[in-house]
This record gives C-alpha cells, sequence and structure tokens, in this order.
C-alpha cells in the first residue's frame, strides 16, 4: 500500500485539502465570471462617489443657520458691529447674523410668526434691546446660542473686556491628537476588515449547491475525507478573495498615490505601519475562515440557492451585531466588552485589529491568532460531521446503501429482498 493514501484508497487529509483548493481556485480564477468579480467593487465606489459629490452640492446650496436682529437700527448696527468683532477671536461659533427688520419704538413685533413665515437660513430672532435682548429659536438653537447672544449684546452695550494677546507655540503632534488619530485608524481598520469579509465570505455560501445537485459531491466524498472538501473550499475561496484585494488595493493605491495622498498624512498605528498591514492581512485571513466555514456549513445544509439566502440571513445579522459589539471595545480597552470581543472567535479578529492600531504589545496578537486558527478547525470539523450525518447520511445503514447501489440494480434489488426477508422472520 502506498504511503500516499489512507487506507480505502482515500488521500491524505491535507493533500486532499490542496487537490480540492487546486481545483476550485484554478477553475474561478481562469472563468469569465472572475473578471466580473474584479469589477464588483467598482459600481459601489462609483455610486458613493456620485452620492458624495451630490451631498457636498446640497450642503453648500443649504447654507448656514443665521439668526435675524429685529431691535431698532441702532441697536441692530450695534449688534452687528459687536458679531463683527467676536467672529473674529471665536470664529465659526459665533452665527452669522443680519437685520431683519428695523422695529420703531412701541411698534409691535411677532418673532414667532417672522420665523414660521421666513425663507431660507434664518433659524433665531433677536428682539427687544441689547441690554435686554430675547432669542426666539428651537430648543436645541437656544443652547447653541443663548450664551453667544448675551456675550455678543455686553459687547454692544460697551461691555468689552481687555483681551491679551496669547503667545503661541506650535507642535507636531500631543497625546490628545495621537490618540485621537489612532481611535481613526482602528475605526477605519474594522470598517474595511467587516466590508472585505462580508464581501468575499458570501460567496462561500452557494459553493456547495451546484455539486450536490451534479452528483459530484459523491465522488468527492468517496475519494476524500469529508473535512478536506471542506479545508479546500475554504482556502480556494480565500486565495481567490486575496488576488481579488491585491487587483483593488494596487489599483485604489496607483490612485491614492496619484491624488497625493500617503501612509504619512496618517497616523502611526501602534505596532507600526508594516506590522499593521501583516496584522490585517492575518486577521482578514482568520475572520474570512471563520464567518466561510459558517457560511459553507450552511449552504451545505441547503438543497437551492433559494434556500442558501434565506438561510444565510440569520448568519448575515450576527455578523452585522458582531461588528458592532467590536466597534465597542474601542473606547473601552481593558473592560469586559473588550475581554468578551476578544475571546468570541467571531468578533476577535475585529478587537484585534482595533488593539494593533492601540496598542504596541505583539505577544496579544499571537495569542489571537492560535486562538482563532484553534475555532477555524472546530468550525470546519462541525461543519463537515453535519454534512456527513444529515446530507450525505454517512454510517452504517448509509455504508450499506453505498454497497449496494455500487453492485447496481441486481444488487439493490437482492438488499430489499433480504431486508424484506429479514423482517418477516
Amino acid at each position: 500500500m502506498s504511503t500516499e493514501h489512507q487506507p480505502g484508497g482515500r488521500l491524505p487529509l491535507l493533500k486532499a485539502a490542496y487537490v480540492v483548493a487546486r481545483r476550485d481556485f484554478t477553475a474561478i480564477l481562469f472563468s469569465r465570471a472572475f473578471i466580473f468579480f474584479l469589477l464588483g467593487p467598482l459600481f459601489p465606489v462609483v455610486v458613493m462617489a456620485l452620492a458624495g459629490g451630490v451631498g457636498a452640492q446640497v450642503q453648500q446650496n443649504a447654507g448656514v443657520a443665521s439668526v435675524g436682529l429685529a431691535m431698532s437700527a441702532e441697536d441692530n448696527r450695534a449688534m452687528l458691529d459687536a458679531a463683527n468683532a467676536l467672529t473674529e477671536r471665536l470664529g465659526s461659533t459665533v452665527p452669522p447674523m443680519s437685520e431683519l427688520r428695523a422695529v420703531a419704538p412701541g411698534e409691535p413685533f411677532d418673532a414667532k410668526v417672522a420665523l414660521q413665515e421666513s425663507e431660507g437660513q434664518l433659524a433665531a430672532v433677536v428682539t427687544g434691546t441689547p441690554t435686554a435682548p430675547h432669542l426666539t429659536a428651537t430648543e436645541g438653537s437656544i443652547e447653541r446660542w443663548q450664551g453667544i447672544v448675551s456675550m455678543i449684546a455686553a459687547q454692544a452695550e460697551g461691555q468689552t473686556l481687555a483681551y491679551p494677546e496669547v503667545a503661541t507655540s506650535e507642535v507636531s503632534s500631543s497625546a490628545a491628537a495621537r490618540n485621537s488619530a489612532r481611535i481613526n485608524t482602528a475605526q477605519g481598520g474594522q470598517v474595511l476588515l467587516f466590508l472585505l469579509i462580508m464581501l468575499l465570505a458570501s460567496m462561500v455560501l452557494s459553493n456547495l449547491v451546484e455539486e450536490k445537485g451534479n452528483k459530484i459531491i459523491e465522488v468527492l466524498a468517496a475519494a476524500i475525507p469529508m473535512d478536506a472538501l471542506f479545508l479546500g473550499k475554504l482556502f480556494a475561496m480565500l486565495a481567490v478573495s486575496v488576488v481579488g484585494i491585491c487587483v483593488w488595493g494596487t489599483t485604489a493605491g496607483i490612485v491614492l498615490t496619484a491624488g497625493g495622498v500617503s501612509l504619512s498624512d496618517y497616523a502611526i498605528p501602534g505596532v507600526g505601519w508594516p506590522m499593521f498591514m501583516v496584522l490585517f492581512a492575518l486577521y482578514f485571513g482568520m475572520g474570512y475562515l471563520l464567518l466561510g466555514a459558517i457560511f459553507l456549513t450552511i449552504g451545505s445544509q441547503a438543497k437551492t440557492v433559494r434556500e442558501v439566502q434565506t438561510l444565510s440571513m440569520p448568519a448575515t445579522m450576527l455578523q452585522v451585531l458582531v461588528f458592532f459589539l467590536s466597534s465597542l471595545t474601542i473606547t473601552n480597552a481593558g473592560g469586559w466588552i473588550d475581554w468578551l470581543g476578544m475571546a468570541f472567535p467571531l468578533s476577535s479578529p475585529f478587537v484585534m485589529v482595533a488593539h494593533a492600531a492601540m496598542d504596541e504589545s505583539l505577544w496579544p496578537h499571537a495569542l489571537a491568532l492560535a486562538w482563532q486558527a484553534l475555532c477555524v478547525a472546530v468550525f470546519v470539523r462541525v461543519g463537515a460531521n453535519m454534512f456527513r450525518k444529515r446530507v450525505m447520511k454517512s454510517g452504517p445503514q448509509g455504508t450499506i446503501k453505498a454497497k449496494e447501489s455500487r453492485r447496481g440494480p441486481v444488487g439493490f434489488v437482492r438488499g430489499l429482498f433480504s431486508k424484506g426477508s429479514a423482517a418477516a422472520r
């Protein structure tokens, strides 16, 4: 007996997994559908760019909320001069002000009616006098502008303070700025990892449906272990995804470099950019294999593509909840949510990507990767067993049926008669 084969003529686990992975990888890579797979993310990017441009145009046309003045002509001028003086020191904190109406002494003026009937960006009206101003606005605008209007009125009344000149010294960075920038890097890493995994892992769902329909799966099950079939298909789809990411990443890098964008424009992650990219790639692989093993198990239980779509919805919703859990760990480092996120297999890659951006330690990543690899092995084993027992229906009875089917129709009929005679006895 050859040492390269197990008893019964089956290939060893790793070699069988490699054969399945190579078969699926080459079949997908050299298919015409792979071109559309590479072009797929182009359409969402174009839509997002167009939506961003339209949104910016809408915001530009919408303008900024302003405050109208309805005092006497002299008081209106004094308030406007005070607002302009304070704007030089407070900047955009002071809202734009304009004269809504010059109200004569004793003339009635209804600020509420003026707000309801006005058009444009009028959000508040100031009436009365600088000594006793009255602000009419919504609750949020009152909370935001009440203090500012009081300062402007005091300035208009001549109650100015002596503003000392502040000397300044500029630094390139600070602890707060560095921490804020690393939080942005952590959030961006989690979002990118989530989008890539959800976009690419869904391809695994329907991977076994076609082979179950044309009976190829029975030939494979007779030649290789079921664990090898699952492992091979997972790593084949992972390799296809890596090829796609390399193409997309290279294209994005060329576009960003041409636009003058570089990594030096962003905060350096805790572990540094080279190690962060390595860890991001490893966590993508682990996250893909974990979710892919679940999706492959779900797909193996379905008989049609419609069933696959129905069964995949709970897993997809679970992954969205997992992503939200992982996002909470960024501001709760060391808390119980953080430890729970690191321990739960599906959220562990997202949490550890955030740790790579925030923290300089490397040893937690070694433990996390080992834990995730163990969970991948468990998920694959459980999925293969479920497929073997519930779909292939292997076991003593399944073995007898398989032997009888290999004998042909005569053997199958003899088996039926032998079972009937045994039951009669």
